[in-house]
């Protein structure tokens, strides 16, 4: 069995898996970047009390799920969810899916993706691919993230979808139930209610630990890692945020590149707001993001280490802070036109 469908390379999976699965329903209108936008996916958090890989859960991007699913809702467009306890069970539903002509996401954890370089291969289980097709024992995917098309057979599959440990994706399953016409109204609306979302989401959280507090107050805990948890734990939590700032999907500067992009194509919907000219203000946040990530992999690499060293790298958070933090008033202040 295989589904008619054309394999596109994006820069981050959720984000590329959405467009693709839309991009029938949106007549192809729906890219990437509208799709992180609208889907309100840019964020950062950090929560020291949660462990991934030793180190503290940071994020640069919304829950998993999140993008897809507030995408379809603002569009109109009704979505398909499951998970199972049963790995018989998921792969049966996932066979029906496909026999019914629906390519699907899965959210897979990347460890035992065999196509993956081992470099990137840790134990991290947010991440989405496409199945749309079975050829014999192998499932036929789509890894937004890759050049090309590949196969996992049917143990390989199933080992990523039912991976262990924190966000373990239990056979996660989703798709547009129905192809529905997307009209440019729909978009225009969808694009207003997602950046609301984004704004509230990094402006108005409560405490310190998301949103641009969060980057602010990490920012000012990274000058104090050095001497309360001595250089070589510091730089393993830095090697941390770099990972999941720089290897995860696009991470952190990579996910204010997409939004800047968003706001580019928002400006084509909705002229006359500034978008173009406040999507400059995200791409300067990821030129600072990409900085202090070469600043934090020479801390960790030891090549330098002294407390200036920290000092600069909390500063570029710092930095980096005011910035998101000035270009999200920005847009919380249109008047749309």
């Amino acid at each position: 069995m295989k589904i008619e469908f054309e394999h596109r390379q994006a820069a981050h999976c959720e984000s590329g898996v959405t467009s693709n699965l839309l991009r029938v329903s949106s007549n192809s209108k729906i890219t990437e970047p509208l799709a992180f936008g609208i889907g309100a996916g840019l964020f950062f958090a950090h929560i020291p009390f949660i462990k991934i890989n030793n180190g503290p859960a940071i994020a640069f991007r919304t829950l998993p799920g999140h993008i897809f699913n507030r995408t379809c809702k603002s569009l109109g467009i009704p979505v398909i969810r499951k998970k199972f306890r049963s790995k018989e069970k998921a792969e049966a539903f996932l066979k029906e899916c496909l026999d019914a002509g629906h390519p699907v996401g899965c959210q897979v954890g990347v460890y035992y993706l065999p196509y993956f370089p081992k470099e990137y291969r840790f134990h991290f289980n947010a991440h989405n691919l496409i199945v749309y097709g079975k050829d014999g024992d192998n499932y036929l995917v789509s890894d937004p993230i890759m050049e090309n098309a590949t196969v996992l057979d049917s143990y390989q599959l199933e080992r990523v979808r039912f991976a262990k440990g924190a966000l373990a994706p239990k056979g996660h399953i989703y798709f547009p139930e129905k192809g529905a016409d997307i009209t440019d109204g729909q978009i225009k609306q969808a694009i207003k209610n997602g950046i609301k979302k984004n704004v509230n989401s990094m402006l108005y959280i409560p405490g310190s630990f998301a949103g641009v507090a969060g980057i602010k107050s990490t920012g000012n805990k990274i000058k104090k890692w050095r001497d309360k948890l001595g250089l070589q734990k510091a730089g393993s939590y830095l090697a941390q945020m770099v990972r999941m700032q720089e290897e995860i999907g696009t991470g952190g500067g990579g996910f204010r590149y997409i939004y800047a992009a968003f706001l580019q194509e928002a400006d084509s919907y909705l002229p006359g707001n500034q978008l173009a000219d406040i999507s400059v203000m995200f791409t300067k946040a990821g030129d600072l993001w990409r900085t202090a990530a070469v600043q934090a992999a020479g801390i960790y690499k030891g090549r330098i280490g002294s407390q200036e060293d920290f000092n600069t790298m909390g500063d570029y958070l710092l930095e980096i802070a005011e910035i998101e933090k000035n270009a999200f008033l920005a847009l919380k202040k249109i008047k749309w036109q």
